[in-house]
């Protein structure tokens, strides 16, 4: 049984690890506002298993554009920054198995980022047929958890639709220092027969609009889906990370079941006490992993070696400057200005 005060609990002792540190310069008090074109670039760090690494220094960290190094003059590893996160759900026919477990997870995670302050904002949308935007950015979790808990699944995929439409609905870019990182969580199995845009329109939008997307995979074990090779990508390109929790449970099961199930199709149905406690429990660590993962990002910034007068990508390079430590690194691979 999930434990909104477990995820709470686990949230603080998270972010009880990190420290914070600005080095903003500050503009002078003169009467006259400058617009500043900068790009923030959220970055994770982690050892090699997966332990995040949260006392780095600016001075740890390089960046290149286009292959020229710039200074990194803004930095930023504030757990508590403030966040816009879309919730994007699918509602398809494919989501039926595992889709009340799904709801309740993701239900613990609306409330997790969402503490109730009014730094933070979140949005919900359900693609099936078509996107459902179903709750407008509010601080209000419990506004959320609301709409997950009525929805039902059933029709087809249209989610790449629903995230080029949550980038350019939901999420500004206003070339500043520090601002609110911007976050995508799509749960989902990549499936998709309903959009009209491709992948490629997709990340043009993410990375335009700056947004890490991170993906929760509800393929469950013993199925393959072409279309988590499309999360997969989502992720890498902006800096995310794939979660797939129903993979491998079984190699902690005795007694596994690999029985016919007429729901939908599926072959393989489980029954036993102890592979619903292993299915909680994977869960509850993709969350955790999830929360830790956006709530410790360094917010790196910098300003373009060139001026922001083209819609041509510009890639982007992050590095660590740590002797004799081996790191992981995720960072976006690169942006459009912003139009």
């Amino acid at each position: 049984m999930w434990r909104r005060s477990a995820l709470l609990g686990v949230l603080g002792a998270l972010a009880g690890w990190a420290q914070t540190t600005k080095d903003s310069p500050q503009a002078p008090q003169t009467g006259i506002q400058v617009q500043v074109n900068v790009v923030n670039v959220p970055v994770t760090v982690t050892d090699t298993q997966d332990r995040f690494i949260t006392d780095l220094e600016k001075k740890d960290f390089k960046i290149w554009e286009d292959g020229k190094s710039v200074e990194v003059r803004y930095f930023s590893r504030d757990p508590k920054q403030a966040v816009v996160v879309g919730f994007l759900l699918d509602a398809s026919n494919s989501a039926r198995l595992y889709f009340k477990t799904y709801q309740e997870a993701i239900t613990d995670l609306a409330f997790v980022l969402l503490p109730g302050d009014n730094r933070s904002k979140g949005f919900l949308a359900a693609y099936h047929t078509e996107p459902d935007f179903l709750v407008k950015p509010t601080n209000d979790g419990e506004k959320i958890a609301e709409k997950i808990r009525a929805l039902k699944p059933g029709g087809g995929s249209a989610m790449l639709d629903t995230i080029y439409q949550a980038c350019n609905k939901y999420f500004t870019v206003k070339g500043e220092p520090n601002e609110p990182k911007r976050v995508l969580i799509v749960v989902g199995d990549g499936h998709d027969n309903n959009s009209k845009v491709t992948l490629e329109q997709v990340l043009e939008a993410a990375q335009r609009a700056q947004v890490v997307i991170y993906a929760v995979s509800t393929v469950g074990y013993g199925f393959s889906n072409e279309g988590e090779a499309t999360l997969v990508r989502l992720a890498e390109e902006t800096g995310g990370r794939i979660e797939r929790p129903l993979q491998k449970i079984h190699t902690k099961v005795s007694g596994y079941l690999s029985t016919p199930s007429d729901e939908g199709n599926y072959a393989y149905k489980v029954g036993t006490g102890q592979y619903a406690a292993e299915l909680s429990g994977s869960l509850y660590r993709a969350i955790t992993d999830l929360t830790g993962d956006i709530t410790h990002q360094y917010m790196l910034g910098y300003v373009p070696p060139t001026p922001l007068t083209d819609r041509k990508f510009r890639s982007i390079k992050v590095a660590v400057n740590l002797k004799d430590t081996d790191v992981k690194l995720r960072a976006r691979k690169g942006y459009f200005p912003p139009q």
